[in-house]
């Protein structure tokens, strides 16, 4: 497996105060010409991540759109997996998630064991998450394929309780989202709340859709940003994002 370039990116960043923002490729969703769009524009927004995956996948575009990504940029590609099929050794890194917000067996450790045998013979980087399904005030492609339910949007106490325990477990990442197609985000209440009690980097997606909102979940406390489905409607506005993400960043100081 690779060195933890990738995670150590993520943590120096949340130690300097500088936030970052990532572009999200469902494969199920998008074509070839709409990939390059959001390639292009991605690389003009100095987008930090690529993330790449989803809950279905229903043929071998995983692998097409990673090739693509990384024949066209340097921006590091991070498999999202919805499945333990869902792995490639050309990513640069893979979320091996957790959703300690639910209680399906699979999905806190079924998965993981299949899995892992194929990661260790990878030169892949493999990053502990935590990942927490947070309500979003609609039912998600997550929510019915994981079958869990979310934690509820109005419940901060029930999501520290959750991303200390991971945190406690040893996971190196704790990712609050509300899954895609969520009317509404994160809030900046829970995001402030959690964001507060734990060490590790605090990613957080679903229902981003506005520059605006991308800052207000900084300014909360999020170290990265995860935009998808407004991408997908509308590639260019992922230099917007970016823009504002960006702005929130603790100028670096040199000594």
């Amino acid at each position: 497996m690779r060195k933890e370039l990738v995670y150590n990116s993520l943590t120096i960043g949340k130690q300097q105060g500088q936030k970052k923002i990532a572009a999200l490729i469902d494969p199920d969703k998008v074509t070839q010409k709409k990939v390059e769009r959001m390639v292009r524009h991605a690389v003009n927004a100095d987008v930090d991540y690529f993330f790449v995956g989803g809950s279905l996948v229903m043929d071998d575009s995983l692998s097409r759109w990673i090739k693509l990504i990384k024949s066209s940029c340097n921006i590091p590609v991070i498999i999202f997996p919805g499945s333990p099929l869902q792995i490639n050794g050309e990513a640069d890194a893979i979320f091996f998630l957790s959703l300690i917000s639910g209680r399906n067996p699979e999905l806190l450790i079924g998965h993981h064991v299949v899995s892992a045998p194929i990661l260790h013979q990878m030169d892949i980087e493999v990053m502990s998450t935590a990942y927490m399904l947070i309500d979003g005030g609609a039912p998600t492609t997550v929510s019915y394929i994981s079958n869990s339910s979310p934690i509820p949007a109005n419940k901060s106490s029930i999501a520290v309780a959750t991303a200390l325990a991971g945190q406690m477990l040893g996971m190196k990442i704790i990712y609050l989202d509300s899954g895609s197609g969520a009317k509404i985000p994160v809030s900046e209440k829970m995001i402030r709340a959690v964001s507060t009690q734990i060490e590790v980097p605090l990613i957080v997606g679903g229902g981003i859709r506005t520059p605006e909102l991308a800052q207000n979940s900084c300014m909360a406390g999020a170290d990265l940003i995860v935009v998808g489905n407004a991408l997908e409607t509308d590639p260019a506005l992922v230099e917007e994002m970016a823009a504002s993400v960006h702005s929130m960043s603790k100028p670096i100081i040199s000594l």
